[in-house]
């Protein structure tokens, strides 16, 4: 018998680390049950020795929270990090001799300015406790994180709900912002949306928001800080156009995924072009 078959024998009977087949030839292994690390290497050698015969080109290993004793020789055996949840850790080890093509982790944060006008003209307008607007006096738009698994238009509702009480229906996105090294050195997408109040009686949130009131949209744009900055002031002049003229932005249309049955959205002038 040769020294491979021979290897290939004593592998066999060896037990290994079962995994599932992703769509790009490689394996996902995820982690349910609590192991040694020693014998979790051992499995994992004979696993990877495997799995590269069969021609599979990465392993990604997902570790739950409370099997922090298998990172250690997790990483050992030449697994790098490539992002983590509040729950579990995400490993993965390119093993074919082909170019790695592993995409990276998740780049951008996504993050929603509210543009919300009543009949008279006014904005919605807040001054916040806490971050780079604490103490400062300046009134902003309220703005909020998008949620995993929510959509901009619901961000962008519930924000203004939750920050000053008023329920609003979406209408659109007139703009949006890239900047990097924001977040954890991240990159930032910040949608500028239009909102219509369906309420108009606010009630701030405590905990966030030192005040909260409805201001003329030319006093909003005329504070000292808005025509000091870039970004703020052409937001400003987006909002004063949407206002005096015809300025159509992006409004939302659902949309099915055939082979999920997920709906999403797809964002685009709805105004100039018939909808889907």
């Amino acid at each position: 018998m040769s020294t491979s078959a021979s290897a290939l024998a004593i592998e066999k009977q060896v037990e290994l680390l079962t995994g599932v087949e992703d769509n790009y030839e490689g394996i996902i292994l995820e982690m349910e049950k609590y192991m040694d690390s020693d014998a979790f290497l051992s499995l994992l050698r004979a696993s990877l020795s495997q799995w590269k015969q069969q021609g599979k080109r990465a392993v990604w290993i997902k570790l739950p929270i409370e099997f922090v004793n298998l990172v250690e020789p997790t990483v050992k055996e030449g697994f790098k990090y490539h992002h983590a949840e509040t729950d579990y850790l995400m490993l993965v080890k390119w093993i074919s001799e082909s170019a790695n093509t592993i995409p990276n982790s998740a780049s951008h944060r996504v993050g929603i300015s509210a543009f919300v006008m009543n009949e008279k003209g006014e904005v919605l307008v807040v001054q916040e406790k806490s971050g780079k607007f604490k103490g400062t006096g300046v009134w902003k738009f309220p703005t909020g994180v998008v949620d995993d698994g929510e959509d901009i238009s619901e961000a962008a509702m519930r924000e203004v709900k939750e920050e000053t009480g008023i329920d609003t229906e979406f209408v659109e996105i007139l703009a949006f912002r890239q900047s990097h090294q924001s977040f954890f050195t991240k990159s930032d997408l910040l949608f500028m949306c239009m909102l219509r109040p369906l309420s108009f009686d606010i009630q701030k949130q405590d905990r966030e928001i030192e005040a909260a009131q409805w201001m003329s949209l030319d006093d909003y744009a005329e504070q000292p800080f808005i025509q000091k900055h870039d970004s703020f002031r052409s937001v400003a002049k987006v909002c004063l156009t949407k206002l005096e003229k015809e300025y159509a932005g992006f409004s939302p249309v659902p949309t099915t995924t055939t082979a999920s049955g997920k709906t999403s959205y797809l964002y685009f002038n709805s105004r100039d072009v018939s909808k889907l």
